[in-house]
């Protein structure tokens, strides 16, 4: 999950969830263009939310999707 550091000095320095990604950091972290995100969004293959005219993506249900999406080997 990613985190964030909010303002203080080093030793009271607060540490949140950062649980919704725009699609630049989105982007980022999954190293995918932002155009394939916008094709996946387009045809529902990825979880979004809408706010407005925004795109966010809610890391909460793209770690399950991101698990789900993982090859398995056969033995």
């Amino acid at each position: 999950m990613m985190s964030l550091i909010i303002r203080g000095s080093d030793m009271n320095a607060t540490m949140i969830e950062r649980r919704f990604l725009g699609i630049d950091d989105f982007s980022d972290y999954l190293g995918v263009p932002k155009g394939t995100l916008y094709v996946w969004v387009c045809q529902k293959k990825i979880p979004y939310l809408k706010i407005g005219k925004l795109l966010k993506f809610d890391m909460k249900e793209i770690e399950p999707w991101l698990k789900d999406k993982r090859f398995k080997e056969i033995h």
